[in-house]
């Protein structure tokens, strides 16, 4: 890139350079500047800093850095799991109950929208406002892990040979999964319009809703109804290939999930101003209403009792995930009394089962691990 001498600064296009400011309002293309100075850890904030987000070391979350080093281990394919028993039972008449059909094309009609719509908002709400580098590149590895659920979704729809028009339409046509969409597309938005910017309270709270919208209730309460089914299959010696490829996917969202706790919590570390009764009130209310629209997904996935299902117990145990959402982003727990009827659920996402379902940090899952059913 040629120097402007005059200005002493390097310009991207090589033009000279009229400010210092971001090239269309995105952090991390504003001009470089010879002789600024070295970035110094306390320079970074996850939001509205000054610093070069270009320049990955010093860390300051360490946190982030060893998220996006324990997904790089996670590593896995799509094509690497099993599908022929799936297969021949998709296609033996007597292999699977009209019920049990139904929640499989359901959760295939949901989750291949569901991962696109989680992608689309980081590139193109979340990732140019967020100003610390080594959240930037956790960001960066979680948007392929979204595009390889959706790849996951395909193969399973591709392997058992479903019609691609029903699955892939599933949230234009089915009232239950459009409106969990709706729900969620009015977070990326909000941050679409041209004008925005974080900066202000105001934008910068918007951006905090952004992030509670779809880390705390769209991969933290409306993936649930979806993975405790398709989980079930395969406690049940039913559909294991798939329900592999969902225990892979559960893991990587169970790290997508703590990775947004982390960070929602440390931007309200930096800007308590922020977090306002006001805005508490708001974010409960969009939490009751999560809760309300994945129970009415439930409903809809299991009209009746199946794989020892029934939709009341996701009553109870959709307020007992949305107690802990907010707990853990310092909100009051909103449904007393509220148990978890699948207390297997604790134990899918580490191998060793040794951590808590909600706490876990996956270590023990390499490349080429597999998985084993009880």
């Amino acid at each position: 890139m040629p120097i402007n001498q005059e200005e002493n600064m390097l310009d991207f296009d090589g033009t000279p350079a009229t400010a210092n400011a971001p090239q269309g309002g995105v952090t991390g293309l504003e001009d470089l500047k010879i002789g600024s100075g070295r970035v110094q850890v306390d320079d970074k904030r996850i939001i509205n800093c000054q610093a070069d987000v270009n320049q990955l070391v010093p860390f300051k979350y360490q946190w982030a850095w060893q998220k996006y080093l324990d997904a790089c281990a996670n590593h896995w394919m799509p094509q690497e799991v099993n599908m022929s028993r799936d297969i021949a039972t998709w296609k033996d008449p007597n292999g699977l109950t009209p019920d049990e059909r139904t929640i499989i094309k359901r959760n295939l009609g949901f989750f291949v929208t569901a991962d696109s719509l989680v992608a689309n908002n980081l590139v193109l709400a979340i990732y140019r406002h967020i100003t610390n580098p080594e959240c930037r590149q956790y960001l960066l590895r979680q948007a392929f892990e979204e595009a390889l659920h959706t790849h996951a979704y395909q193969h399973i729809v591709e392997s058992l040979g479903l019609d691609q028009g029903e699955i892939f339409n599933m949230y234009r046509e089915v009232a239950c999964i459009s409106d969990k969409d709706v729900f969620e597309l009015q977070f990326t938005r909000e941050l679409m319009n041209p004008n925005f910017s974080t900066g202000t309270e105001e934008n910068d709270r918007r951006f905090l809703r952004n992030l509670i919208g779809y880390y705390v209730i769209m991969e933290g309460i409306f993936f649930y109804v979806g993975f405790v089914q398709m989980l079930s299959f395969g406690r049940r010696n039913k559909m294991m290939g798939a329900s592999e490829q969902f225990q892979y996917i559960l893991r990587d969202e169970s790290m997508h999930l703590n990775f947004g706790i982390d960070l929602i919590n440390q931007i309200k570390i930096e800007n308590p101003a922020l977090w306002t009764e006001a805005f508490q009130n708001e974010v409960v209310d969009l939490i009751k209403q999560a809760v309300a629209l994945e129970y009415r997904y439930a409903v809809d996935t299991m009209p009746r009792g199946v794989l020892g299902l029934n939709a009341a117990m996701f009553d109870d145990y959709l307020k007992f995930i949305a107690n802990r959402r907010c707990q853990q982003i310092g909100l009051p727990v909103q449904y007393e009394g509220a148990t978890n009827p699948f207390p297997w659920m604790s134990e899918v996402l580490d191998l060793k089962k040794e951590k808590n379902f909600f706490e876990t940090r996956v270590t023990e899952y390499q490349t080429g691990g597999a998985l084993s059913w009880e």
